[in-house]
């Protein structure tokens, strides 16, 4: 008997999102898309996820368009997206009205498919999407975000699987996020759904432990009817099992997918060259890497989590980070580290090992996860940490969205004339700086994306010039000196300069950002130093997203004074002492360094 193998290809979004950032561009994807179209596969994967912010924050895309683009493309192919229930394609729950707009709008874009999942794995989270999503006509695939703890079994997921059943989803996928699958552990969950549901199951796995091709084959023996895969030039480590690879698998067994190996692999030649061109989005941490096991971080996160902490300084700390997520974790109750809850979790980490103490600063998200804003926890929060985020405050226990008034027209009305269409109202409540930046740069004309680096060539690139400008130096660095060449300099984004270095013959690349202006016979900063008493900084880099007070103010030591923005997650900074404000040195969007005085307190 024989049963066919359906194939899900990720090289439109997850793959690169997974190993590049999510960076990829729309003109880099039509070309190959006629081939694309051919393949046969039963969707491809090509929105959701990250694709809306990298588009407006770093591409200056509309990612509406690139789907319309991509609808006209692929016309005999499903489009699939990913979407975070309740939470769409941002960091917070919206109100229902929001969902279902934004279902109604994909799905006439072009979305046939939406995986559908919730960061908790709260199914309550995810009636409104599904109800959205049946009442396009398109296709619901409830999900079951996988991760292991004490809390996470398989009759837990079972009976998740049934709750969704009874919402009405079309098919099941099991989102192995992390790679934490193992291949017997693949097999059991798979018999068990296979036992119980009587609807289709989807296996996506993420290769960062290397167990991602067995963990598929163990799959489709126990009953799994897709896989989803990346084209090889994208696959492996952090992203997924290659194409050609599980295609060439199952040929001539009863599971062959009835690909044409050839032309998937004249894709993948394509995108070999495609990856060279955005280099400088590569990470070390995307390839196969066991930690996971232990730390759980997913591939889409571990690349994004690494390029935050490359813009911060802070690379350097990574292993700190990793070993700091699992006991944020746990502190929190043990949820899926999926997106927004591994943005939420890695940003504290990250915030923890900074700063040199757990929980010296504690982000917005984090405060309102623990008082119930996302759902309800797997397991057993932490509750002197509860106590210490949110005081006295009442625990939210309805599902979030209940709580929300409908709130497109009031999103309409905040983004007024910027807006050309619903889709950009739509944009605008997803992100609501970033993409009220983007739709003002539109129509100012002045969209311009990240500058990208060439491709190093080998014969390196054009001399540093200018009469007077040494670039040969000799450095002394503990007793150690060093020879220094600069060989070539570049622009790697807005305010920061990419050199190319040779230290004692090796090349290296490294990045300068400007944080203060030169000032001559001056000292060179804009702000002094915190060192009085009211002296209000920050320790973390970042943007100000917004000034509660102003000068002639009082306020209670405590008392929340500014929120800034850092790795997509927002603070609050409060005031050391109580008194009067007797300056503000800061606005709305300015980026700001630790140790600056931001605000000044007199008591």
């Amino acid at each position: 008997m024989t049963r066919k193998i359906t194939v899900t290809d990720t090289i439109l979004r997850d793959a690169h999102q997974s190993l590049l950032a999510t960076r990829m561009r729309t003109e880099d994807m039509l070309p190959i898309c006629d081939k694309l179209d051919k393949v046969g596969y039963w969707s491809l994967e090509v929105w959701g996820g990250a694709t809306f912010d990298a588009c407006v924050r770093f591409l200056k895309e509309d990612p509406w368009e690139r789907l319309r683009q991509l609808r006209t493309a692929l016309p005999n192919t499903r489009l699939q997206m990913l979407l975070r229930g309740q939470n769409l394609l941002g960091y917070r729950h919206y109100s229902d009205d929001v969902v279902r707009a934004f279902v109604a709008k994909a799905a006439e874009s072009g979305i046939d498919v939406f995986r559908i999942f919730d960061a908790m794995n709260d199914v309550r989270n995810l009636q409104v999407a599904i109800e959205a999503v049946k009442a396009s006509g398109k296709h619901a695939q409830g999900t079951i975000a996988y991760t292991t703890s004490p809390v996470h079994t398989v009759a837990a997921f079972v009976a998740q699987g049934k709750a969704m059943q009874a919402m009405g989803i079309d098919s099941i996928a099991i989102k192995d996020m992390a790679g934490l699958l193992t291949p017997y552990a693949t097999a059991e969950l798979v018999k068990a759904l296979k036992a119980e549901i009587d609807l289709p199951v989807f296996i996506h796995s993420h290769d960062t432990a290397g167990l991602g091709s067995m963990c598929q084959l163990k799959a489709i023996e126990a009953g799994a009817d897709h896989i989803d895969t990346a084209i090889s030039s994208f696959a492996w480590g952090t992203s997924h099992p290659g194409t050609e690879s599980m295609v060439a698998a199952l040929k001539g067994s009863e599971y062959d997918t009835g690909l044409d190996l050839s032309l998937i692999q004249e894709i993948g030649m394509y995108f070999h060259a495609v990856r060279k061109k955005y280099h400088q989005f590569e990470s070390e941490f995307t390839a196969v890497d066991t930690r996971v096991q232990v730390n759980q971080v997913p591939g889409g996160m571990i690349s994004n989590l690494a390029n935050q902490l490359k813009e911060q300084g802070a690379l350097n700390r990574m292993n700190e980070v990793l070993a700091e997520i699992p006991r944020v974790r746990e502190d929190l109750g043990f949820p899926p580290l999926v997106t927004p809850t591994s943005q939420i979790v890695g940003t504290q980490a990250f915030f923890n090992v900074l700063a040199g103490e757990r929980y010296k600063t504690i982000t917005n998200e984090v405060k309102l996860y623990l008082q119930g804003g996302y759902g309800q926890a797997p397991g057993k929060v932490n509750e002197q940490l509860r106590k210490q985020a949110i005081g006295s405050e009442e625990v939210i226990d309805v599902r979030p969205a209940d709580l929300l008034k409908p709130e497109m027209d009031k999103l309409r009305g905040q983004i007024g004339e910027l807006a050309k269409s619903e889709e950009d109202v739509l944009t605008f409540a997803m992100f609501p700086d970033i993409g009220r930046k983007f739709l003002e740069e539109r129509e100012a004309g002045t969209l311009q994306p990240e500058v990208l680096l060439p491709i190093p060539d080998g014969s390196g690139v054009a001399a540093v010039g200018g009469a007077g400008v040494p670039t040969e130096f000799i450095i002394d660095v503990h007793g150690e000196s060093y020879r220094v060449d600069i060989t070539g300099v570049g622009v790697k984004g807005e305010g920061k300069r990419h050199f190319y270095l040779s230290i004692d013959g090796m090349p290296e690349e490294v990045v300068f950002e400007a944080l203060n202006d030169y000032v001559a016979g001056g000292t060179g900063s804009k702000r002094r130093s915190a060192s009085a008493p009211g002296d209000v900084s920050t320790s973390m880099p970042g943007n100000i997203v917004d000034v509660l007070v102003k000068e002639g103010d009082t306020v209670k030591a405590g008392q929340a004074v500014l929120i800034t923005e850092a790795m997509k997650m927002e603070t609050e900074v409060q005031a050391p002492i109580a008194g009067t404000v007797k300056a503000v040195h800061v606005a709305k969007g300015d980026r700001v360094n630790p140790g600056e005085v931001l605000i000044e307190v007199e008591a």
